[in-house]
């Protein structure tokens, strides 16, 4: 389960309420599209600004609607007996998996972070990704730690961030990390600029923002990669730069991916967690412009 394209769609919410129909709308949509899994609850999913109540409905609807597609449902949270209730809440809605990033107020310790997969692996019996995302969560894992958690019962996958530009950078990278790894622990690139990059240099898995709004193109890269045409993946991805250079400009892939998903109808406007304002009017219009340059709608 731990391969190919993953795609994190958006929790949208309307009126500072999750927009159950437009969620299951976006669920639908991946899971007709074939992706190999789809990740609900992830930072594109905002679950940092859901209720417990919030997050186990979104957790249960993923898994109604995404059909035969395996359901990867993030966990995260401040309190280790918080991220308890909600791998229960996973593991209560049939998710296939969860997701686990080690959120901070509180700087954390390689020791913290450590304890924190321990407790989770043997408390369920679910697969665990370790979600390594230093932009969002301001813990950065070592090499050393991905050792010590991986070796961990329990643990399926490690998220990572991503790879450097160069081909043989990137291929020395990921292969530094799978020599620490248990053979059976997959490796996957986020960051959505990288996915052509880490797919190549011999990441199993692609956990991608902005396929869980736009599948199509994420998987043409993916597929090519996956089939031995690295070439076929560079040039799409290549194709998608001026999207990437939004991602950059805007700082990061939310709100341009909520910008997308608002102009092509799938979500509601405005359908971020307050405080996040999104974009501007004329930030949206630059968007707009690149979703007709690229022809994603």
């Amino acid at each position: 389960m731990f391969t190919g394209l993953s795609a994190f769609p958006l929790t949208p919410l309307r009126d500072d309420r999750v927009d159950e129909q437009a969620f299951t709308g976006l669920v639908e949509r991946l899971a007709t599209t074939e992706v190999d899994s789809i990740t609900a609850l992830g930072s594109t999913g905002s679950y940092a600004y859901l209720t417990p109540v919030e997050r186990a409905r979104v957790a249960q609807l993923a898994v109604e609607h995404a059909g035969s597609t395996p359901v990867f449902v993030g966990v995260g949270g401040l309190r280790t007996s918080h991220v308890l209730a909600h791998v229960d809440a996973a593991a209560e809605a049939g998710a296939a998996g969860v997701l686990l990033a080690p959120m901070t107020y509180q700087a954390l310790t390689a020791d913290d972070v450590f304890e924190l997969f321990r407790t989770v692996t043997e408390h369920t019996a679910l697969p665990v990704i370790v979600y390594d995302n230093p932009g969002t969560t301001h813990f950065t894992f070592s090499t050393d730690l991905y050792a010590r958690i991986g070796a961990l019962p329990g643990i399926a996958s490690v998220k990572i961030p991503g790879v450097p530009r160069d081909p043989e950078e990137a291929r020395a990278h990921v292969s530094a990390i799978r020599a620490v790894l248990p053979a059976h622990v997959t490796i996957g690139v986020s960051g959505d600029a990288f996915g052509a990059a880490g797919l190549n240099a011999g990441c199993d898995a692609w956990y991608t923002a902005v396929g869980g709004t736009i599948p199509d193109p994420m998987l043409t890269i993916t597929r090519a990669a996956q089939h031995g045409r690295p070439a076929e993946a560079v040039a799409e991805s290549e194709r998608l730069a001026p999207l990437w250079h939004l991602f950059t400009e805007f700082g990061g892939s939310l709100r341009v991916t909520a910008a997308l998903a608002e102009h092509l109808g799938l979500v509601p406007e405005r359908s971020l967690p307050l405080p996040i304002q999104g974009l501007s009017a004329e930030q949206r219009a630059r968007v707009v412009a690149v979703i007709e340059e690229l022809a994603l709608a």
